[in-house]
Parts: C-alpha cells; structure tokens; sequence
C-alpha cells in the first residue's frame, strides 16, 4: 500500500503534519523549543561578544601596547557567561527534543497496532506482514526524524530574526549581505523539497516492499530450504533490494547537488562582508571589531541555515510515511469493536450450545467468484456438525463468517435468533472459539499460548481435553517450556493440540474446528473427538473434517461443492443418497489406506 504525496502546497501541508505530531506531546516539545531559543539568543550574543573583545582588547593591545587588566577580566566573564547559556540551551533542547521524538514514535506504533487489531479480518487477508511492519517500523520513524532536529530550525529562525535586527541597528550596509543571502537560500530550500518529493515517496515505498519481501521469506525458511529455492528467493530480494538502492542513491543525488550551494553561499557572503566591512572601517563608519561581528555571524550560521535545508528535505520522507500510516489509521474498524454489553447481562449469558442458522450467505475473496453461495442450514444446538467438500468448496470461508472473522457480502448469520453483526467483539469471542489448521502460537510457554488471557484454572482441564497434556509433561519445564517463535521447537500435531486447547479454554457455547487435528493420527483425532463430545457434550461444534472418521462421528454433514451447499443430512444418509459424496469419501479412504500401506519415507508412485 502506498500514500503518494502530491507536490503542491507541500510546505503547508507538511507543517500541518508536524503540528498533529507535535499536538501529541506539546508540553516536551515546547521545553526544547524554549532551549533552542535561548542557544539561537546566546548565539547572536557571542557575535556580538567576539566583536566588543576584538574593540576593547585585542585592537588596543595592538594600537596602545596594552589592556587594562579589569577589561580584560570583564570582556572574559562575558564570553564565559553566554558560553555556559549557550551551552545549558542546547542541553535542554537536545534532551527534551528526543523525548519528544521518542514519544511521538511511541504513540504512532501504540495507535498502529491498536488499529491493526480493530480492522476486519479482510484488511489483514490485503496485506503481507512485512508491509505492516513497515508502517510501524520505518513509517513511523521517517514521520518522525524531522521531530528531532526541528527544535533546533525553530532557534534558527530566531537566530535570523535576532541577527537581521542587529545587523541593521549596527550596519545598514552590511546588513543588505545578509539580505541578499538569506532569502536566496530560501528560494533553494523550496525548489530541492519539490525535486525530491517524489524520489522520497518512491523510496520510502521501497523499503515497505523489500522488507515485505524479506519477511515472507524469512517467514517461508523451511518451505524455502526443503525445495531448494535460495537461489531464487536471494534473487527476488536482490531485486527488491536493487530498486530500493537506485530509489535512495536518486535521493542522495538531488541532495548532493543542493548541499554543495549551500554551502557555497555563506561563503560567498563572508567575502562579501569583508569588502563592504572593509569600506566601511575605512570611512570611519564601523570598528574592526563589528566587521569581526559579522564574520562570525556568518560563519555560526553555515551549519543552522544547512539544518533547514535538511529539514525540507526530510519534509517529503515525513509526509510520505505519516500518509501511509494515516492511510492505515483511516480503515474503518469492526463495528462489533462499538458494540457494548453490560456486565450483568455478560453474566447472564445462556447456557448450553448455541443454535446457529445460515440464511442466503454469500461471501467472495475476490469480485465475480464467489466462495459461497447462497447458503442456507441451520444447526442445532448441541450438535456437533461436519463440514465436507473438495479442496476450495468454501468449507473455512464458511467457518471464517461464522466466527465472525470474515463478513458476508450478502445474507446474514444468527446466533441464537440475534443476527451476529449486533454482537459486540467480547461477547462474540466469548460464545465463539475457532482453532484453524494452520495452528499460530506465539514465542511463549506452553501455558501462555493456551490461556491467552484466561484464568489459570482453565489450563490442565483445557490441555487434558486436546490431548496435550500428554507431550506438554514431557517437555523440559511442562507448562512453562517457551515453544519458540510459531512452536517451531513442536511437531505439527503438538502445535494443533495446543491451538484446540487454547479454545476450549474458554468454555465457547459453539465451537469451529477448521480441520484442527489434520496434523494429528485418525487414532488420537478420534480420541480427541470423543473427549469432546463426552465433556462437551452441551457445546455446539462445526468441525471441517477431511477424514471419514470425523464425519462419521457427527450428528450431521454439510455437503459443499463449488461454494453451493449440495446436501445436509447425516453421514450414513449421504453416502446412500447423494452419488457425489459417497465418491469423495471414498476417495478419503482409498487415500488414507495408500498412505497406511506405504513405508515410512517412501513417495506415492
């Protein structure tokens, strides 16, 4: 996803944006611009200072031999003290600057990842890991790397104010130098921000993109290894990386090239003061020391005048990665996030499982193919109900809106009677537990992964019922061995049992099973499945099931083909009437007795 920045009105779109940054944390924000101002005030005083020592003691130590001793001692308490305010100003700006930048950044990721979690199941399924953490990593930080120095550019504009003011009060003449410099360096600043805009935005995209790349690699290490494919994932990153880097080095070109003017110029008006200063010193109009004045001025201001150049040049960068995570904190939420339940009809919830009716649900990931259409069952409450079909018959999809992870395009599910739309997320979460195949668990103990926020005295029960609990004792510290980023230190099927124990965990009234115990033997699945139905025996269940024996064990089939459901009946019933169901479990047979009858290690022929 990317925010492109058009080009016009980009500084008064910019300072919009730093105003909303700032508007965050004001209060640090204005301490280092109160800092900054007084380095900007103690700078323009040294100026000043070096050309009251250069008048009073180092010209008459040349023209009359010698200084009084009380002079030279007050021309140096001088230059000491506006030393040490310079230098308290600049402790203060820097220390209360990175607190402010600091803290912005903290609060962009905060709001990120709070929107993240809010956002329908579709966003996530649009974008690739990598891209989000792009907006929270190097979106973030390019929106606020202006932050940390532009304490400092606002001392530096009082530092032209203040030096502009004296330059005129001390030297009309030499005050036109100045004149003639500062606006000219403006002028500048505004063509290199419209150049580089665009390379900005172009190169900001670029890191979303290879850091996309390179998560999903990283993240597909062992699909990537098992099929010998470095060679051509290190291309695709290359490739990512190659348009990246010429993105950059554009950049750095355009800077390039503005920098050596910029620097050239404070340069060129040094020379000029010193032949106006020179004229005027001869015409008796100025001392020595003002033209040392202003030479020095100058010289303090090569670097603060590149500071602004700086920051328009990084106003294109901030722009582009405060619209990207604009574009992200602007997707609307679920609206089940709004939905509220009070606390006493939390605790009265109902008992027993829950009753859910389908009524002409249609779903599509992608315009013009639907994943399911129009369909229409209900299901009991208390039964437990098998989901069959062909690989993309729309079996998860039709679970996914169930749960209410994925909404419908048309129709609706009710839950109970209550349209599941009108349910807020916690009373959702809390009728409803989903354990998928692919089974997610985070790099924590056994016993975080299961509870997940439930009370403690959830877990052996809970573990016990998935058949987890028999491997988990085994492991070095039981409950509290940390399984790894994804449990990758577990087998498949250690990784579904704890995954289906995480559900059951909170006592859901309708439980999904989206094919949860693939990993697992027919022997121990059905063995957790009748666990299930003795203990949970009030528990609505829909369980994907590919094996013949989990649909025989269900009161009843969903039959789906092509996203239509085709059937609904019992096991036993479709297979006596419906042709095409009979086939496909006796396709799950045959494939199940090949595998049983091959040796451990051989391929299928």
């Amino acid at each position: 996803m990317t925010a492109p920045v058009p080009g016009k009105h980009l500084l008064r779109r910019g300072f919009a944006s730093i105003r909303r940054m700032v508007a965050l944390h004001p209060r640090s924000f204005a301490v280092a611009v109160v800092g900054a101002a007084v380095f900007a005030l103690a700078t323009v005083a040294g100026s000043w200072a070096l050309g009251r020592v250069v008048d009073r003691v180092i010209v008459p130590r040349f023209s009359e031999g010698g200084v009084d001793g009380g002079t030279v001692a007050a021309t140096l308490a001088l230059v000491l003290g506006i030393g040490v305010v310079k230098a308290a100003g600049i402790v203060v700006r820097r220390v209360f600057a990175t607190i402010t930048q600091a803290s912005v950044q903290a609060t962009l990721r905060s709001q990120l990842v709070e929107r993240y979690q809010a956002v329908p199941y579709r966003f996530h399924r649009r974008r690739p890991a990598g891209e989000l953490l792009s907006h929270a990593g190097n979106d973030a930080d390019a929106a606020t790397e202006i932050l940390g120095p532009l304490p400092y550019a606002t001392g530096v504009v009082v530092i032209i104010m203040a030096s502009a003011l004296w330059m005129v009060v001390t030297d009309p003449f030499l005050s036109l130098v100045g004149a003639a410099v500062f606006p000219t360096l403006v002028v500048l600043n505004l063509r290199y921000q419209r150049r580089v805009d665009q390379p900005a935005e172009r190169a900001q995209r670029e890191i979303g993109h290879t850091s996309a790349v390179a998560h999903e690699s990283f993240d597909g290490a062992l699909v990537v290894k098992a099929l010998g494919a470095e060679a051509i994932e290190g291309a695709r990153f290359g490739r990512a990386a190659d348009e990246l880097r010429d993105a950059k080095i554009r950049v750095a070109e355009i800077r390039a090239g503005f920098e050596a003017v910029l620097d050239a110029l404070p340069a060129l008006g040094i020379v000029a003061v010193l032949v106006v200063g020179a004229w005027r010193v001869d015409a008796g109009a100025i001392s020595t020391g003002t033209v040392v004045a202003f030479v020095s001025l100058f010289t303090v201001l090569v670097f603060p005048l590149r500071l602004i150049g700086y920051l328009l040049g990084e106003l294109p960068s901030a722009m582009v990665g405060l619209a990207r995570i604009d574009a992200v904190l602007a997707e609307p939420a679920d609206p089940r996030h709004a939905i509220t339940v009070s606390a006493a009809a939390a605790a009265a919830g109902a008992a027993g499982g829950a009753r859910v009716e389908i009524d002409r649900l249609w779903c599509a990931h992608e315009a013009g193919r639907p994943a399911l259409a129009g369909v229409t069952a209900t299901i009991e409450a208390g039964r437990t109900v098998a989901v069959v079909g062909a690989t993309g018959s729309g079996k998860s999809t039709l679970l996914l809106c169930i749960a209410g992870l994925l909404d419908p395009d048309a129709g609706e599910i009710r839950l109970d009677g209550r349209r599941l739309a009108t349910l807020g997320v916690d009373e959702l979460r809390r009728e409803v537990a989903t354990a998928f195949q692919e089974a997610f668990l985070f790099g924590d103990t056994v016993a975080e992964n299961i509870l997940l926020g439930v009370a403690d005295d959830a877990l052996v029960p809970s573990a016990r019922l998935a058949g987890a609990d028999t491997f988990t004792e085994m492991l070095p510290r039981g409950y509290a061995t940390v399984v790894g980023e994804r449990g990758a230190t577990l087998s498949g099927g250690q990784r579904q049992r704890i995954a289906l124990a995480r559900a059951l965990a909170r006592r859901p009234r309708l439980l999904l099973l989206d094919d949860a115990t693939s990993a697992v033997d027919p022997t121990t699945e059905a063995r957790i499945l009748a666990a299930l139905a003795g203990e949970l025996g009030a528990t609505t269940t829909v369980v994907v099931a590919n094996r013949p024996s989990t649909m025989a064990l269900a009161d009843e089939v969903l039959f789906l083909d092509a996203g239509h459901l085709v059937a609904h009946g019992t096991h036993q019933g479709l297979q006596a009437t419906n042709p095409a169901y009979a086939r496909l479990v006796r396709a799950y047979e045959l494939d199940r007795a090949d595998r049983t009858a091959r040796p451990a290690g051989s391929s299928p022929p």
